[in-house]
């Protein structure tokens, strides 16, 4: 009997990218109603705010039997961390995970945002793991890849139930998000926070809608992230602000005004990361840069390469993230 799992499926809110490659789907998908209590499902894009070319999605079951990855990067600072899905609707143009589905096959464009991987057995695989011998309870990092709680997710339930059987162990978790979904799960994560194990970061790389719209156009809008900050931490939930991507002469210049509004909704902490541009994303996002932002396209490369030797990326631990030069020195004093 067949399952569904290689059949196309339409979840709710789906968008697609406007930077095509080799093997994208193309299709139409509607968004579910938000409910009347916030529980993360309204995105909070509107009609006037346009709506990039859709796409369907296609669900594939990971039949892989492990569930935690282990890091071995040194300039990373949780040593494991889980991935509920691999690919991810959200569909931002800059995403460093988009060359992990040219491994399998699939095209780090389109394909990246519309043909995930799911883990539908992660809470299973998760207990079997953390109650293996010799097992040493340590911080799980989850949204490290992509994230997991894009659209898919308000279907799947899969990080829900990731976060049960965290909290059956009484286990510490860190996640990083664009969504505010997170907010369905609030009665885990408080519960979790009143314990000491649980902190959360919205990624929040801009404040402009318009920008937002077309850079990650899946994703919750700057101010429902601002909104999950405050909803967060007025739960007890840690609360953070990731500023990440820095983007030179794109988005950079917001860096002091993201972090005040993150700080007024409550976030305790921040952090930055660099734009990286590894294998099949220099020309993504240049492709993206010359349809977006023609007149400054060339300028937001030039910065870009100044700040990576010369170069459109340079991978060297404890380089990749902050960048090296006057430009990438001066973004790492504000």
């Amino acid at each position: 009997m067949d399952d569904g799992w290689n059949t196309p499926h339409p979840p709710t809110e789906i968008r697609g990218s406007n930077v095509r490659r080799a093997n994208d789907n193309n299709g139409l998908v509607k968004s579910a109603p938000a409910a009347v209590r916030d529980d993360g499902a309204d995105d909070g894009w509107r009609a006037e705010d346009g709506a990039p070319p859709p796409l369907r999605t296609e669900i594939i079951r990971d039949t892989t039997r492990t569930i935690i990855a282990r890091n071995k990067s040194p300039d990373i600072s949780f040593n494991q961390s889980i991935n509920p899905y691999r690919g991810c609707e959200h569909g931002c143009i800059y995403c460093f995970a988009r060359p992990t589905h040219a491994y399998l096959g699939m095209s780090p464009g389109a394909d990246f945002e519309s043909r995930l991987l799911v883990k539908p057995s992660a809470a299973e695989l998760l207990a079997k793991e953390l109650s293996a011998p010799g097992y040493v309870p340590e911080t799980i990092a989850i949204g490290t890849n992509t994230d997991p709680y894009q659209p898919i997710e308000k279907k799947m339930r899969i990080m829900r139930s990731v976060l049960e059987v965290l909290r059956d162990f009484r286990h510490p978790v860190g996640i990083v998000t664009k969504s505010p979904l997170i907010l369905r799960d609030l009665d885990i994560l408080s519960e979790m926070a009143s314990m000491g194990l649980a902190k959360v970061a919205l990624s929040v790389t801009t404040l402009d809608r318009k920008l937002a719209r077309v850079m990650e156009p899946r994703a919750g809008t700057p101010s429902r992230r601002l909104q999950a900050i405050k909803s967060l931490s007025d739960a007890g939930v840690p609360a953070g602000v990731m500023f990440a991507p820095v983007i030179p002469a794109l988005n950079d210049g917001e860096l002091e005004s993201v972090l005040q509004a993150a700080k007024d909704a409550g976030a305790r902490t921040a952090g930055y990361v660099l734009l990286r541009l590894p294998l099949e994303i220099k020309d993504l996002f240049r492709e993206w840069l010359e349809a977006n932002r023609p007149d400054s396209a060339k300028h937001v490369m030039s910065l870009i390469r100044s700040m990576r030797g010369g170069k459109d990326y340079d991978a060297q631990w404890n380089v990749r993230m902050k960048g090296t030069g006057p430009y990438a020195e001066m973004i790492a004093k504000r």
